[in-house]
């Protein structure tokens, strides 16, 4: 039999001298170089009393001799500190800005992520009075509008011509958080919405934002922010004239070395992820400006420094009563269960609850659920009044919940990539946690194999009691019982929704047809 050799992707050359965020050491905020007081004092506020490693180093390249010369990409474990890395530069930044414009766009692949972002930068940039946006399609977004928009006043009793007054609607944010849908409403409808002044770019979570298209958000915003050069496009002065009255910002093509074809001044990016592509044609989307990698260590997928990983091997059809008897052990502690599919974690989710007796307060949380609902949920979760999340990998990415200590996965992730981003829920900060595998017997060899990826070439086998399994069987066939009725309950109610939808669009097709 002859073996197939997996297709190797050439590493980049600018990739193979990265800056390795163990050379630094975490820096108390009073000692950070150039620091704005100012941000020293909302830093303060916010519990921070020195910045970490990775903060640190991209502060370096940024704020120190880089001095924002080339784009960044940062790849850093999870819960290193990635967020205020890149906000606390960028609001230093602009803290000096005199006019009022969009200047920063920090674009994330789900809202629960762009809202946890958007607090960060809501709680250092007004002290430099900044104003921060958020466009994630959480209200309407006529609701959206009016807070991104400043419109002008009119004066009572003038009768005014509505296209002589698109020119005067300016940005009420310097700063705009989004996800990539939303913010392609907003470039697509939104009158007065312009990214002509952008300066930075940051791009959160980019290998997912990379894998999915998301209606073709980067090469639209990258190309809105290309040079506008007179030269070339003679009637580009008469346009930016009347859609932006006096304020514009003309960008040229350079022509010194390094910068020739690259518009000027340049559209700075930061890009970050726990686990960044490594693949030529999805970074060259980015069109990175002489791109410096900084990251951890020489392994490209590295688990967070405190975290125990731990194996469990269940019999077959039990693993319910693995997970359960697992949760009665770890007790009150904040704990994140991950399962493979939305439709998985709602009915774990549903026969937890059913167990009945169980001391601790269970909830599901998915992307199935409403936006309202999964903030509501998250919210009762941070201030403890709900000890486990079931969830689907819909909370694996960049979410940050304090105090968290266990992460178990119910199902075994299928890649590296998902067991990391689930596992860095736990162990942030500097903290310690634990990650709970449950296994069947036919898994443990491909559990190993991937976890050598993250070069942990051991996991201990965490030992249920048989005790503990014998005495939960009665309840759980009980349980299993009231899940199907329960089941068949819901997906019978659906029907009668959809056959009632179904009769209304009949009936008013009818009525056109009169």
């Amino acid at each position: 039999m002859v073996e197939v050799k997996k297709k190797s992707i050439p590493i980049l050359p600018w990739m193979r001298s990265p800056i390795d965020v163990n050379r630094f050491e975490d820096c108390p905020i009073n000692l950070v170089p150039c620091l704005d007081p100012r941000l020293e004092v909302a830093l303060e506020k916010m519990g921070i009393s020195s910045l970490f490693p990775v903060q640190v180093a991209v502060w370096q390249e940024t704020l120190g001799p880089g001095a924002f010369q080339r784009d960044l990409c940062i790849n850093s474990p999870t819960g290193s500190g990635k967020t205020l890395a890149y906000a606390l530069p960028i609001v230093q930044m602009l803290s000096t800005r005199a006019v009022r414009c969009l200047r920063a766009l920090v674009v994330l692949p789900t809202r629960d992520l762009a809202l946890q972002v958007k607090e960060v930068f809501a709680a250092i940039a007004p002290a430099v009075g900044l104003s921060v946006g958020l466009a994630v399609g959480q209200s309407s977004i006529a609701d959206e509008i009016s807070e991104l928009i400043k419109r002008p006043k009119l004066e009572a009793g003038i009768c005014y011509d509505p296209e002589d007054l698109t020119y005067e609607l300016q940005s009420s944010v310097d700063i705009l958080v989004a996800t990539p849908g939303r913010l392609m409403d907003h470039i697509n409808s939104t009158k007065g919405f312009t990214l002509e002044h952008l300066c930075y770019l940051v791009v959160d979570e980019t290998d997912r934002l990379l894998r999915e298209a998301y209606q073709s958000w980067l090469p639209t915003v990258l190309q809105l922010t290309q040079a506008n050069d007179e030269s070339l496009f003679p009637l580009a002065n008469s346009y930016l004239s009347s859609t932006l009255g006096p304020l514009k910002t003309i960008r040229r093509f350079g022509v010194e070395r390094g910068f020739k074809g690259k518009s000027h001044p340049r559209l700075v990016k930061m890009v970050l992820s726990a686990t960044l592509t490594q693949d030529p044609s999805k970074l060259a989307q980015l069109n990175l400006h002489h791109p410096l990698l900084i990251t951890t260590g020489k392994r490209r997928y590295q688990l967070p420094e405190k975290l125990e990983s731990y194996k469990i091997i269940c019999e077959s059809n039990l693993r319910p009563l693995y997970l359960v008897a697992l949760l009665q052990e770890l007790g009150e502690k904040k704990c994140i269960v991950f399962t493979s599919s939305t439709e998985s974690t709602h009915r774990l989710c549903m026969l937890l609850n059913l167990f009945g007796d169980l001391s601790i307060k269970i909830k599901e949380y998915s992307g199935r659920q409403r936006q309202s609902l999964r903030s509501k949920t998250l919210k009762a979760f941070r201030e403890g009044k709900v000890q486990v999340l079931v969830s689907s990998d819909a909370m694996t990415r960049g979410m940050d919940v304090e105090g968290v200590r266990n992460v178990i996965n119910y199902d075994m992730p299928a890649y590296i990539k998902t067991y990391i981003h689930r596992a860095g829920r736990t162990a942030r900060a500097g903290q310690a946690g634990c990650c709970f595998t449950l296994l069947h017997k036919h898994e443990v060899k491909r559990f190993k194999k991937m976890l050598l990826k993250a070069d942990n070439d051991s996991v201990p086998h965490y030992s249920i009691p048989s005790s503990s399994i014998e005495s939960l069987h009665a309840v759980y066939n009980s349980a299993l019982g009231k899940l199907k009725e329960t089941v068949e309950s819901e997906v019978s109610r659906k029907r009668k929704i959809g056959s009632k939808f179904s009769r209304l669009s009949k009936s008013k097709g009818k009525g056109h047809q009169k």
